[in-house]
């Protein structure tokens, strides 16, 4: 966790302002007040740009008769143009707003900026051109081992970080015991932090950014580090703290996360901003991206997710695994009840006169989730010629929440025998969509299914049904 004690006072150093927020004293936190309508935004970013110079390191003199000696040298360097390929734009003209309350998600690939931008508004390192306001108290989690002295107790470093942020003793005081139940280290809260474990050290860290009193959280990938549970625990305090009021600038590479989490998202590449809006689109604007740059997909044609030369087999083989829209175009993102069509190619060295295509599909951790078969699963025959044939697979909607999966594929005679089968062919994406009308696209990290229901009034067909307790059913059954 990094705070900079610069993040508590007014300025325009550099282009970074954090400016005080005056509403905090009136106890407007939740926006309850009508100006908080026209209240200007938390964050804005102009223009904002960042270069870092690549290549060798300039040796640094090691005394001041050295120093005063290598001025020439010095002054000659400065007026010689350098080269271009000697700077890296890591950020080039971004601009964006984060409005006050609001949950914001920052995506792109390793390299496109995103923790570069974060330590910006967070005032670690400075900008190269353009500014940024950012209005009321700072508090960011960017790096694990950052923020912390080592030497310092965890309770100790409770205080302090609250000291830097501005807080009185008394509200640190009234903060500690919700820090310390969250992050769970109770036993180990007088131990000096350089004993913690990377879990320990990132349970403190995240609790204390979290509980702390300040307007505007910034996050980095940092959640990584942590088990399941503890991301879901981090997910949910986030989730409260922009819907209680709190800004909230998130940096992941959850997608799942950032669709559940934030309502819009800003999606950088090579420095630039490339997409910004709703955060389901722009995350999958990323996947799209993403697709196109994976080295297996891009040897594919285009909607294609498996293919293989069996130009030369003299077994049966799955050769080709399609997906296809509604409209029989290739399907570049799958998404939670969308329309898909399956298109699997096979070849068979003989003739077989019943047969059936399987197709199966399971996590990355080997949990079966749908396994369908041609034959007895629906009335369509499928007599199996020597050579090549296509079959199609009908998903009317796609049931499977946002996440990855593996796809496998065979050729069998029910209840005979496998003519072939591969149970991990290929990997398939499926992203969130807001299918339930919730608010929150169904995410693996969740549940798996997102099965087409509704519910009903027990007496919707008009018949009266008598209420009966979980108590007087279980009596009547062991009646």
């Amino acid at each position: 966790m990094q705070k900079s004690s610069n993040q508590l006072h007014c300025g325009d150093s550099t282009g970074v302002q954090v400016a005080a927020d005056a509403s905090r004293t009136t106890g407007s936190r939740n926006g309850a007040s009508a100006s908080s309508v026209a209240a200007p935004p938390a964050i804005r970013v102009e223009g904002l740009g960042k270069v870092f110079r690549i290549g060798s390191r300039e040796k640094s003199a090691g005394t001041l008769r050295e120093a005063v000696a290598n001025l020439p040298d010095l002054f000659r360097r400065s007026r010689q143009r350098q080269p271009s390929q000697d700077r890296f734009w890591a950020l080039k003209d971004v601009s964006f707003e984060v409005r006050q309350g609001e949950v914001v998600g920052v995506v792109g690939a390793n390299g496109a900026g995103k923790s570069t931008l974060l330590k910006i508004l967070s005032r670690i390192i400075e900008p190269t051109i353009g500014r940024a306001r950012l209005r009321g108290r700072v508090c960011s989690l960017l790096e694990i081992g950052t923020g912390f002295h080592p030497e310092l107790t965890g309770l100790e470093n409770i205080h302090l970080s609250g000291a830097i942020l501005g807080m009185t003793r008394r509200e640190i005081r009234r903060k500690v015991d919700e820090i310390v139940a969250f992050a769970e280290i109770e036993e180990f809260l007088n131990t000096p932090v350089k004993r913690y474990s990377t879990g320990m050290y990132l349970r403190l860290a995240f609790a204390v950014a979290a509980h702390l009193e300040s307007d505007i959280l910034i996050v980095d990938e940092v959640l990584a580090v942590g088990d399941a549970a503890f991301q879901m625990k981090c997910l949910k305090k986030m989730n409260r703290e922009g819907s209680e009021g709190r800004t909230v600038l998130f940096v992941s590479h959850n997608m799942s996360a950032v669709r559940r989490l934030c309502s819009r998202a800003v999606l950088l590449e090579r420095g630039r901003i490339v997409a910004s809006g709703n955060a389901s689109r722009v995350t999958e604007t990323y996947l799209k991206k993403l697709t196109a740059r994976n080295p297996s997909r891009r040897a594919l044609p285009r909607g294609f997710l498996f293919v293989r030369d069996a130009s030369q087999s003299t077994e049966f083989c799955i050769t080709a695994i399609q997906i296809l829209g509604a409209d029989g175009e290739p399907l570049e993102v799958l998404g939670t009840w969308d329309y898909v069509r399956f298109r699997i190619h096979f070849s068979a060295p003989s003739e077989t006169s019943r047969g059936a295509v399987l197709l199966k599909v399971q996590t990355s951790e080997n949990v079966p989730l749908l396994l369908c078969s041609s034959q007895p699963d629906s009335t369509v025959p499928l007599r199996i010629s020597a050579g090549d044939q296509v079959l199609d697979c009908v998903f009317p909607r796609w049931p499977l929440a946002a996440g990855t999966y593996v796809l496998g594929a065979g050729l069998a005679i029910p209840t005979v025998e496998f003519l072939c089968w591969e149970e991990h062919l290929c990997e398939l994406n499926t992203v969130g969509r807001d299918v339930y009308g919730s608010g929150l696209a169904p995410s693996s990290d969740r549940y798996l299914v997102a099965a087409q229901h509704h519910w009903e009034h027990a007496d919707a067909t008009g018949t009266s049904i008598e209420y009966q307790t979980p108590g007087s059913l279980i009596s009547a059954l062991h009646s």
